[in-house]
């Protein structure tokens, strides 16, 4: 059953026509790129060769775009995109538009509004076209953002050729946030791009951020701890919880990959975070304690720069059959309430 013909609003536009479009490449100058960059044929969350030396698994998940952001004014009276999308990370627990889509947004100097979703097609391959509605006629600023788990190699955007566009405006004064951690920091499961903790946390606060989630492979590798030490930032929020495969590896990575980057940053405000869930099992609270020493030694150590929220303090108890779509990821409430948390802790630092 096709539920687009029963109900209209499940229809999506695939198919652009519009005779006075003009498409534009997602690289040229006029358009503001934050949270990827475009090397060798592909957007990416960091350098391919770095991506090489840490795991098989980040080498394959760093091309998933999480966290890219492209933003530009126009006064087009629509917005269209066409991508070519080479890798596609579809899960049963996961919304296509999340995995696959990419979302618009319209920029001033009260934040952001979300406009639509730009929604891949069900039988998505490699790629596809989509379409917004905007109101034209003036200059505004937008924000599209990156679909979360998959590879974006082309994007072109389609806009009126009678219409102008130009740069958008850079965020706040201030080096972007970087997150690092599992699957949750990567995205999974909400339900659109615009909808995880971090994309939450950026359009409230106006702030840049990178991206480093990687789903089921962020285990604290030195290697990923050498490269985001050299990252200009200014916070980093770190939580690999879920991804260490146990606890002793959790012990033996957790304070090591913090000291790697504390050394080359000593006044970096750092935030950690172990696994949101409310109810922990006797493992996950051993876990948590791990987590949590770091924190404590750093402090008896003479370190202020440093932060702490436990995972079950993310989601309030009112809400913890609510904020999961499998008892592990985050739906949109869960990242709404991640969020709220987190961004208490960054606002009061900075």
């Amino acid at each position: 059953m096709d539920i687009a013909k029963i109900d209209k609003n499940f229809k999506i536009e695939t198919r652009i026509q519009k005779d006075d479009i003009k498409f534009y490449s997602a690289n040229e100058s006029v358009f503001s790129l934050y949270g990827v960059f475009f090397e060798n044929g592909m957007y990416r969350r960091l350098p391919e060769a770095v991506a090489k030396t840490v795991s098989e698994g980040v080498r394959s998940l760093h091309v998933c775009t999480a966290g890219g952001r492209l933003i530009f004014k126009t006064d087009s009276p629509y917005i269209a995109i066409s991508a070519k999308m080479p890798l596609l990370c579809p899960s049963s627990n996961f919304s296509l538009d999340g995995c696959a889509g990419f979302d618009l947004y319209e920029r001033n100097d009260d934040g952001q509004k979300y406009l639509g979703t730009y929604q891949p097609p069900m039988d998505i391959k490699d790629g596809f076209e989509s379409l917004i509605d905007v109101k034209g006629g003036e200059i505004r600023e937008y924000v599209i953002n990156f679909p979360l788990y998959s590879a974006v190699g082309e994007l072109y955007i389609g806009l009126s050729d009678k219409a102008t566009v130009s740069e958008g405006e850079p965020y706040k004064a201030g080096k972007p946030i970087v997150y690092y951690g599992s699957s949750i920091t990567q995205g999974g499961c909400a339900c659109r791009p615009g909808n995880s903790y971090e994309a939450i946390i950026s359009r409230r606060l106006n702030r840049d951020y990178i991206n480093l989630g990687f789903s089921g492979n962020a285990k604290g590798e030195d290697e990923i701890a050498n490269y985001i030490k050299d990252l200009p930032m200014s916070f980093f929020v770190y939580d690999y919880d879920y991804n260490a495969p146990s606890a002793e590896h959790l012990a033996a990575t957790h304070e090591r990959m913090f000291k790697i980057i504390r050394k080359q940053n000593p006044d970096l405000p750092v935030l950690f975070l172990s696994r949101p869930r409310c109810r922990l099992s006797t493992a996950e609270i051993e876990r948590l304690q791990i987590i949590k020493r770091t924190y404590q030694n750093a402090l008896d150590n003479g370190d202020r720069n440093v932060y702490f929220i436990a995972g079950n303090e993310l989601f309030d108890d009112t809400f913890d059959d609510l904020a999961t779509v499998d008892n592990c990821h985050p739906n949109d409430l869960g990242f709404y309430l991640m969020a709220k948390k987190i961004e208490e802790v960054i606002k009061t630092v900075l």
